[in-house]
Formats: structure tokens, C-alpha cells, sequence
């Protein structure tokens, strides 16, 4: 729906913190070259001063979005400058995620009662950076969950040049429910979402929250730019395999899951020769749902969860490992 020629976050992967790390990008983006992927949370303190390789990332990733936590906007603007000169795509604001440390840190969730910073935080960044800044936030915050509350939060912001906003269709509880629990608890309002897109046409707006199929997806486009997955890809990521002939058009032949072995086998033995205390499962961690529904899938899992951890394992365990599978 978006006639923005740059938009392409018509299928997007979520980030999701512990979880799409490099390694788990890579896999992805195996299985598919369109939809777009986006790292873990990173916190602005850890790239500024942390001694960590926060921002680290294999070329093959691209469409590939920077997600930052953070609320200052001098540093926002110092690491969208670092990620834009690394060559990242985008840059995306986490004003979604509730739990206690990222509130304490005062960046996620608690954000959208402050549209203000938010707005700022964009303005400063899009100063330093020629490349999309983007925001990703809940539908609400606590009691503040009226339809208003968001309308305005989306005016302020967009205001400062923010073009693209990607909408998880819950509201936060900034106290009392978990993480974990603000992802299934507070229920989903997707027509609010779609609400926002009408009032607001001249902008690419995203959904985010519970979804599990391409028929949803396709759905959702119907109403809105792009759709977001998390948990559903993690869990079965041969799904994305698919992505780019259901979602974005293209008549490619899916890349077979024997396939996806032979070159992640390669990639882990390459990323043991790095040193620095790799292990297979750095890497075989993100694969155990992609056999799912096969027989020896239960199997593949197994020999993965006690194999890929020792110290002498490399791309063959993962080999073996599929040696269960029946395609």
C-alpha cells in the first residue's frame, strides 16, 4: 500500500532480544533474500562504551535495521551516525518493549509518554544519518490506552520526519505482567492499527502481535504496509522460506531444507575458525524448529541439544544431525 519507492518491510522479522542475534540472521536470510530482518535491542550505552561487538554483522544480511534503545538524544544520534557509517539500512527506535531494566534505562514502552523525546530523538538522528529512522511501539501504555493516545503519539512523532512506524497491536503493562506476559495478556486490537493508517495514509505503518500465517499476513495487507513476525519464525523458521513468492511476488524455487544444512554447515565451521570460543551451538540454537512436522524432526532436535555444544563439534554435527530427517 505504501507508494514510498524505499519501502520494502512488506514481511519483517522481529527483534527479539537473545534471540536474532548475527547467527540467527544469517540462517534467515538463507531462506529468504526480501523480508527484513532486525537485530536484537541494542542499548545505546553498550555501543558507546561497551567493549563488546555490538554491532557486528555478516554482509549477506542486508535489508538489515539497527534496532537502538535509548532515550538521550545526543547519544541516540552518535550510534545512528556509528550504524550508518557500518552500512546498516535503517535505524529503529524501541518504544515497545516493557520490561523493568529497559523502563530503568528509561527507553521501550515507558517512551510512549513521552512523544516529546521520542520526536527529538528522531529529529537529532535523522540530522546525523541519511538513511530511514524508524520507531517501533505498543498500542498503549498502562491505563493510557485510548485510541487519542495513540493517534497523538503518532502525530508528534511523525511531525519530527519519522515516515515509518511498526505497531505491536497490544498495550504494554509497564508493572505487573512480565515481558513474556505483555506478549500474550493484553489483547490484540489490529483495527486500531488499521485506524491509524487511514488517518494517517501518508505514512508506512507495520503490524506486529500474534501473527502466525501468510493468510493472516495477506490479511493485514490489505490494510496496512508490512507485516511483523517473531516468535512464529523462531519457532518454525522454514515458514520464511516462503516469504518471498507468498508475500513479495517473486517465482524463485524454495531452497530445500538439505540445502539450508549444506550452507549453515559451512557457515559454522567458518565461524569456529574465528576463534574466540566458538561452539556449533552458537549457531545450531536458532535451527532446532526448522525440521518440524518431518519425521525425525524430535530426533534432529535431540542430537543438536547434545552434540552441538561440545567443544570438538563443527558443521558435521549439523549434518548428521539432519541424517534423522526425511525430507
Amino acid at each position: 500500500m505504501s507508494e514510498k519507492p524505499y519501502f520494502r518491510h512488506r514481511m519483517s522479522v522481529a527483534p527479539m532480544l537473545d534471540w536474532t542475534d548475527r547467527h540467527c540472521r544469517y540462517f534467515y536470510r538463507l531462506m529468504s533474500a526480501n523480508t527484513v530482518l532486525y537485530t536484537e535491542m541494542v542499548t545505546t550505552g553498550a555501543i558507546i562504551f561497551g567493549k563488546g561487538d555490538y554491532l557486528g554483522y555478516n554482509e549477506e544480511e542486508h535489508p538489515l535495521v539497527l534496532q537502538l534503545g535509548g532515550s538521550d538524544p545526543e547519544a541516540m544520534a552518535q550510534c545512528a551516525k556509528r550504524a550508518s557509517e557500518l552500512g546498516y539500512d535503517e535505524i529503529n527506535i524501541n518504544v515497545g518493549c516493557p520490561s523493568d531494566r529497559v523502563q530503568n534505562g528509561r527507553f521501550g514502552a515507558c517512551l510512549m509518554a513521552e512523544p516529546a523525546l521520542v520526536a527529538e530523538c528522531v529529529t537529532r538522528m535523522k540530522e546525523a544519518v541519511d538513511i530511514p529512522v524508524t520507531v517501533k511501539s505498543r498500542i498503549g501504555i498502562d491505563d493510557q490506552d485510548s485510541y487519542e493516545f495513540l493517534q497523538e503519539f503518532i502525530s508528534i512523532v511523525s511531525a519530527s520526519g519519522c515516515e515509518h512506524f511498526i505497531i505491536h497491536a497490544r498495550k504494554a503493562w509497564l508493572s505487573g505482567l512480565s515481558p513474556k506476559q505483555n506478549r500474550d495478556i493484553p489483547p490484540l486490537d489490529y483495527g486500531r492499527v488499521y485506524q491509524i493508517k487511514k488517518e494517517f495514509p501518508e505514512l508506512a505503518i507495520s503490524i506486529n502481535g500474534g501473527i502466525k500465517t501468510y493468510d493472516e499476513t495477506l490479511e493485514h495487507l490489505n490494510h496496512i504496509d508490512g507485516v511483523m513476525i517473531g516468535r512464529e519464525f523462531y519457532a518454525n523458521p522454514y515458514l520464511l522460506a516462503e516469504a518471498d513468492n507468498l508475500v513479495y511476488q517473486t517465482d524463485k524455487p524454495l531452497i530445500t531444507r538439505g540445502e539450508i544444512i549444506e550452507k549453515m554447515a559451512g557457515y559454522i565451521d567458518k565461524h569456529i575458525a574465528g576463534g574466540n570460543k566458538a561452539k556449533a551451538s552458537h549457531v545450531t540454537r536458532h535451527m532446532l524448529g526448522m525440521c518440524n512436522g518431518l519425521a525425525g524432526a524430535k530426533q534432529f532436535r535431540r542430537y543438536l541439544s547434545e552434540n552441538a555444544g561440545s567443544p570438538e563439534a563443527t558443521g558435521d554435527v549439523l549434518k548428521r544431525a539432519f541424517e534423522f530427517v526425511t525430507e
